[in-house]
């Protein structure tokens, strides 16, 4: 039994058909580290679950269990005659738990074969054979004649075997596979034949279920549903093989509450009164059967569900801000990699996927960005029914392209796959409410032509943001402006048209013994060397959003979910055994962030907007040159900010070049500030701060904007009334540069 939104919904899995002689002596390959899942995969036990909850019919036949596999170098027009052993599909053959765990090389072709047997009572039905995804290339054999071919590794598709069946007796199915990867033009996300640093380990072939379903003549091919909250209607369309009327219900919990007919080809408008919305505090379901009539007879019929919600961008507090359901929501959680030490791109059960948004909610976070990579369809699912709202990335393409690029062939076919398969990714997932932003573009990964893919994409789903590139290579278009912050965090100021997020932060480190992919590598944006060093700094780079939503900021992005091969830097270890945060008082600061933004008040300001006059030097001066007795007489002067043209967040009003520089600052105050007063500042990279001879704030690294900070308490107490003296010091050691620095007070609103 199955509860699909507030439906209990019954269906018949006609069974697994392992094609092992002995099943019981499959056990997983040799692997560096396995989950505590790994235990409950079987070939009886691999990924049982219904693959395709927006869309359920009673009767299918999964195909996963052991396959017959073999390795070849030379292209075939039919398999090869001999076999290298058994593959546990759904799991990629370079997995533990694929039995396998071997690599394939760009050249060569990995063959898939089984037999199964059709139920009886299938008799007079198409049969539709379903893969969920296959990566890269794909050929599929049915009793020796060719049934299709597809290109992609993250959507599904379905052959049409009705005819290639033989009447009775087993069938002979061949699945033939290509991936390059790397060495060719194809969306591949992090996928690398060499993983190192942030790349890991390619996926090649069935990494999610194979299935089978029979269907009458004319039958419901897809759905689409979107729903619209400012009207209290959803809309239902259908693909329809053949033609009859569509009769739609809509269902909360056991009450039908609206019903609606219309012709195949029309879509159906439904009125929902008093529509529950979806959020992530409520996330309301409504349950949703499709019926196709033929005269009197229902000739198919699924069941679906939907959510009310609506995505949009709107003004409030003077800011451009996300908006859930016309009401400004801060979006938080982390970036979402996705990948399993023992499945790779596929989790060991269904347990396990859902573990990892559950363990996500309990931090108290309301989001995750799906980062290069694709999930099984019940992963969008689960996050519908927890109410966790999903940034969607498409995997990014083979490299950088520049229209310049004099290769054509190369710039063409890199093109092709990546549209093609973006296009796939929104009709395959694109009715899940979870689902609330596209990004199309990271970081100019396989980047190219973003102005006219980003309208497409845009035009293509209007229901949802589309992020247009996430850090770094921005053009202006979209419906944010996304920088990434390492550990940040960071922000850019929202504009007219779009809000400001931070699609990275972060990457807090903390390698646990005993639960690491390798002895060697292991690395963060920052690591730590205990549980409390890492949960202190955690702690300090999240209350720092708290002002930049004051100033705009929309959400935010942690890195990230889980540890990943060398990357050290998730909430949990690899194989999700060591939660490495307390969960109290995460789940305490995370709350903060939804509550109304707090008001910014400038108190001394910094030259983001109006120059600010600094006395400065690039010499080294004497030991006390932040105490505010110095004589810096001798200094230059200049107006802020100080640093190098190109420098992101950097208005230059003096030019600062060289490695090191000194600033000093008079500010006078009629009164020493009451409340929350922070330091707001610049630096690009390492910066010390002093108020009146005592440190404020030490910073390592660089941002991209101005952050706004807590200041040590002993520097606060330094402040009073009349003249203060602000000092900074900065160094760099390449790249753009900057730096600058002001107080601010942070006001909470209230409710």
């Amino acid at each position: 039994m199955q509860r699909l939104a507030g439906l209990t919904l019954v269906w018949i899995c006609a069974g697994s058909l392992a094609h092992a002689q002995d099943p019981e002596a499959w056990k997983p390959a040799e692997g560096k580290i396995l989950t505590r899942w790994a235990k409950d995969v079987s070939p009886d036990r691999a990924w049982p679950e219904y693959p395709r909850p927006q869309m359920v019919r009673p009767n299918w036949l999964n195909l996963n269990g052991l396959w017959d596999y073999a390795i070849t170098t030379g292209d075939r027009a039919a398999g090869p005659n001999v076999r290298d052993g058994e593959i546990l599909v759904p799991f990629c053959i370079e997995s533990a738990l694929s039995g396998v765990n071997r690599g394939i090389k760009p050249e060569q072709y990995l063959w898939y074969r089984r037999t199964f047997q059709t139920p009886r009572d299938w008799q007079g039905h198409r049969v539709l054979l379903h893969f969920g995804a296959v990566d890269w290339a794909t050929e599929v054999w049915l009793n020796g004649q060719r049934v299709g071919t597809h290109r992609g590794g993250y959507d599904p598709f379905t052959f049409d075997i009705t005819e290639t069946l033989k009447p009775r007796g087993r069938q002979d199915l061949v699945v033939k596979v290509n991936d390059p990867t790397d060495a060719s033009w194809q969306p591949r996300g992090k996928q690398v034949l060499d993983p190192k640093g942030i790349w890991y380990t390619a996926v090649t072939g069935i990494w999610q279920t194979v299935w089978l379903e029979p269907v009458p003549q004319q039958y419901i091919r897809s759905l689409k549903i979107t729903p619209n909250i400012d009207r209290s209607e959803v809309v239902v369309e259908a693909n329809i093989a053949g033609g009859g009327e569509l009769q739609v219900e809509v269902r909360d919990q056991d009450r039908v509450i609206a019903r609606a007919k219309t012709s195949a080809e029309s879509p159906a408008t439904i009125r929902i009164p008093d529509a529950k919305l979806w959020s992530p505090d409520t996330p309301h379901l409504y349950d949703l059967k499709v019926s196709l009539i033929d005269g009197d007879a229902t000739a198919d019929g699924v069941r679906s569900y939907f959510g009310m919600r609506k995505i949009a961008l709107g003004k409030h507090d003077g800011h451009t801000r996300l908006l859930l359901n016309n009401k400004p929501l801060f979006q938080f959680g982390p970036l979402d990699q996705g990948w399993w030490p023992d499945g790779l791109y596929t989790a060991p059960t269904d347990e396990a996927l859902r573990y990892d948004l559950e363990t996500i909610k309990k931090l108290g976070m309301n989001m995750l960005r799906k980062h290069v990579k694709v999930a099984p369809e019940r992963l969008y699912y689960h996050c519908d029914k927890l109410g966790l709202l999903v940034w969607q990335d498409m995997p990014s393409g083979d490299r950088y392209i520049s229209g310049a690029d004099p290769d054509i062939t190369r710039r063409t076919e890199s093109a092709v796959n990546f549209e093609r398969e973006l296009k796939g990714m929104i009709d395959a997932f694109g009715n899940h409410p979870s689902i609330v932003m596209w990004v199309v573009y990271n970081e100019g990964w396989g980047q190219w032509e973003t102005e006219r893919v980003t309208a497409w994409t845009k035009a293509y789903d209007p229901t949802r943001l589309v992020n247009a590139a996430s850090g770094w290579t921005d053009r202006g278009i979209g419906d944010v402006i996304d920088v990434h912050a390492y550990p940040g965090p960071s922000m850019q100021p929202a504009e007219e048209t779009r809000a400001s997020v931070l699609g990275e932060f972060g990457g807090l480190g903390w390698p646990v013994e005993g639960h690491l992919w390798w002895n060697k590598k292991n690395w963060g944006y920052r690591t730590y060397t205990s549980q409390a060093e890492l949960q202190e700094n955690y702690l300090s780079v999240v209350r720092r959003l708290l002002p930049l939503i004051g100033q705009g900021l929309s959400a935010a992005v942690y890195t990230q979910t889980s540890d990943v091969e060398g990357e050290v830097n998730g909430l949990m270890t690899y194989d999700r055994e060591v939660l490495k945060l307390d969960v109290a008082p995460l789940a305490k600061l995370h709350r903060e962030l939804y509550r109304p933004p707090p008001e910014i008040r400038e108190i001394v300001p910094t030259s983001a907007k109006t120059p600010q006059t600094w006395r400065f030097t690039t010499t080294q001066p004497a030991k006390d040159w932040f105490k505010p007795g110095f004589d810096d007489s001798s200094w230059k002067t200049g107006e802020g900010m100080f640093g190098t043209q190109g420098t992101p967040g950097v208005r230059v009003g003096t030019a600062w070049t060289t490695s090191d520089i000194w600033l000093r600052r008079t500010l006078s105050l009629d009164e020493v500030p009451t409340g929350d007063l922070q330091l707001q500042a610049y630096h690009d990279e390492d910066a010390e701060v002093y108020i009146n001879g005592v440190t404020a704030a030490s910073f390592k690294g660089w941002v991209g904007s101005h952050i706004v900070t807590r200041i040590a308490p002993e520097a606060r107490a330094a402040l009073r009334a009349g003249a203060n003296t602000l000092a900074v010091h900065c160094h760099q050691t390449g790249g753009g540069q900057g730096v600058d620095a002001g107080l601010v007070l942070v006001v909470p609103r209230s409710e």
